[in-house]
């Protein structure tokens, strides 16, 4: 996500932070490629103005340009100003109400917003321990109702009961009832989007809010429909009233205007993102961290939550006790690309590393991405057990039957083969020295060129000191529970 945008922003800055003086000429032209690249990122206009204009009263001024480091200085007021645009402080979904709380989803059709009625309603339930019952409201739609019974069914929440014939005031009506008897925490009522906004939209959303009176009522937008997705949350927010966004498919949205623009247009937070089509795949909107990724600076601890909510707690502590030994075989190899997938995948884990957002390039033209590893994974799971533990075994006629089941070339083996000794061989280091001693050994090149397929050495820099970076292949093992020296890794 703000892949274009960070790119840009990031030429911009380098520009700047290289230069041992700046003068007011040298930040004005600095935040004209600025406010070009916040415009090509789909960013509002009025919107992008003010941001350059905080930027620049900000910025030029004595104690700035005549710093020891001037660069630096405006790199840390345009990210302050970008958390300040974003929203400041990350707001959550408000339950802080007599139950049932109830939460109105509101949005055009094809924003994503049943699916994220549900992704909402099963992470209230797995984080919080809710009771949530969810409704569809939705009765234009052909199958809208049958969809979120399905979602439900997938995530283990309660959906109302279908009943034909019944108006979407009638459906809120009785979930408010069935929501009261059930005894559940949490009400989600999905309303009817429309290809457009429309009154009759508008006064079906209305005759909901003022039947139910709902304590959230949430936006969910498309964040790849760019300057269209901030005319319709303008337009909700007028003439509706929203307490909250939710931005869908950000992990698409290269540009990221949608999610600078939002809150500044309607005044409300953005609470959520989604960041793919799994129902585990949304996060929390925080200004701070969003900023940081904007910027490259990476977000290390969504990085670590992520490790911390897919780690299989009993097989990381058992790698973590095999690599006490120095030993590390293809089966916990696999077991990494495994979590790495379970977490998003190389490019989402990757974003949030700092610094590794600045070599997008360099990273596409190593080779290193999730086919390869799933390529690597059919290799491994060709083997047979003796061959996954003890690869020395595999022999040339060994090595064409693998390859023939994988559906591979030798020469892919014999490369898994030789990063799988490079990593053993660190895995040793980290058995003998504890995690000072591995970090020092990546950091200091003793891992031998090319183990990770040419991936840039920078990679590796900005890691905690606890291994909250550990769940990355060739980044320290299984993940921080299963840290060697029992310590978790910290943001």
């Amino acid at each position: 996500m703000f892949e274009t945008l960070s790119e840009k922003l990031g030429t911009v800055f380098e520009g700047l932070t290289r230069r041992g003086a700046l003068t007011e000429s040298d930040v004005a032209e600095a935040l004209r490629e600025v406010r070009v690249a916040l415009l090509e990122a789909d960013v509002a206009l009025p919107v992008a103005r003010d941001f350059i204009a905080k930027v620049k009263e900000r910025a030029v001024g004595e104690h700035v340009l005549r710093s020891i480091k001037p660069g630096q200085q405006v790199v840390k007021i345009v990210h302050d100003t970008l958390v300040e645009t974003l929203g400041s402080d990350a707001e959550a979904i408000d339950l802080n109400a007599a139950p049932p709380v109830v939460i109105l989803m509101v949005g055009l059709q094809g924003s994503g917003k049943t699916t994220t009625t549900a992704k909402i309603a099963r992470r209230l339930t797995d984080r919080q321990k809710k009771k949530v019952l969810m409704a569809s409201l939705d009765t234009r739609r052909p199958a809208a109702q049958e969809q979120l019974k399905v979602l439900g069914e997938q995530t283990g929440v309660a959906t109302l009961p279908i009943v034909a014939g019944q108006g979407p005031v009638e459906i809120a009506k009785r979930a408010m009832r069935a929501a009261e008897l059930s005894g559940a925490d949490v009400l989600m009522l999905d309303t009817a989007g429309r290809l457009h906004i429309d009154e009759a939209l508008m006064a079906e959303v209305a005759a909901v809010r003022d039947a139910t009176d709902p304590h959230e009522t949430l936006l969910v937008v498309d964040s790849l429909t760019g300057q269209d997705a901030v005319n319709v949350a303008d337009t909700f927010a007028r003439r509706v009233g929203i307490t909250g966004s939710v931005l869908t498919r950000i992990d698409g949205d290269g540009r990221g205007g949608a999610a600078l623009s939002m809150r500044a247009v309607t005044g409300r937070p953005i609470k959520l993102i989604g960041t793919g089509e799994k129902l585990d795949a949304l996060e929390d909107f925080d200004p701070a961290r969003i900023a940081g990724r904007i910027l490259g600076m990476g977000d290390i601890v969504s990085l670590v939550e992520k490790a911390a909510e897919t780690i299989d707690q009993e097989k990381a502590a058992k790698i973590a006790r095999k690599m006490k030994k120095g030993e590390f075989d293809l089966d916990d190899l696999a077991e990494q690309f495994s979590q790495m997938r379970r977490m998003g995948g190389l490019q989402s884990m990757l974003s949030l590393i700092p610094g590794v957002g600045k070599m997008g390039k360099e990273i596409a033209n190593s080779g290193l991405d999730d086919k390869s590893f799933r390529r690597q994974e059919a290799i491994i799971s060709s083997m047979t057990r003796d061959e996954r533990r003890n690869p020395k075994i595999l022999n040339a006629s060994r090595k064409r039957r693998v390859a023939a089941g994988s559906g591979t070339e030798v020469q892919e083996i014999n490369r898994l083969l030789k990063m799988h000794r490079q990593l053993a061989d660190a895995m040793k280091a980290m058995g003998k020295g504890g995690m000072k001693g591995m970090l020092g050994a990546l950091g200091g090149g003793a891992m031998p060129p090319g183990a990770l397929k040419g991936l840039p050495p920078e990679m590796l820099r900005g890691a905690p000191p606890g291994g909250g970076l550990s769940g990355l292949p060739g980044l320290g093992g299984p993940g921080l529970p299963g840290l060697p020296s029992g310590k978790k890794g910290k943001p």
